[in-house]
């Protein structure tokens, strides 16, 4: 059973920001096919890596949110650790570049 939170404009901080562990943040729509296609990849990915907190956060439910993170496209990525960017990429991934965009914090 994938172990992905979803997160809303009230518990990013406490979800993400705060987070002791690296955090896989996938910023997605329920209209965005490449967003869907990911979905169970990220599912794959979150059991495989438990040291990395995997979230999703509805762009269409937390718009403002979105903005102030930057996304400008779905899906987006976004690797954060102890609060900062320090990974980020838009469009459909492969589960491969996925994980090379998390080599650093495995």
């Amino acid at each position: 059973m994938p172990s992905i939170t979803d997160v809303t404009e009230q518990t990013f901080a406490t979800e993400v920001l705060d987070s002791s562990r690296p955090v896989l943040v996938d910023y997605w729509a329920d209209w965005c096919a490449p967003c869907k296609q990911m979905s169970p990849v990220i599912g794959e990915l979150s059991d495989q890596y438990p040291q990395v907190k995997f979230c999703k956060i509805d762009t269409n439910a937390n718009p403002a949110l979105a903005a102030r993170q930057g996304v400008m496209s779905l899906p987006t990525l976004q690797v954060i650790v102890g609060g900062e960017i320090v990974q980020a990429s838009q469009g459909g991934k492969t589960k491969n570049s996925i994980i090379q965009m998390l080599s650093d914090y495995l």
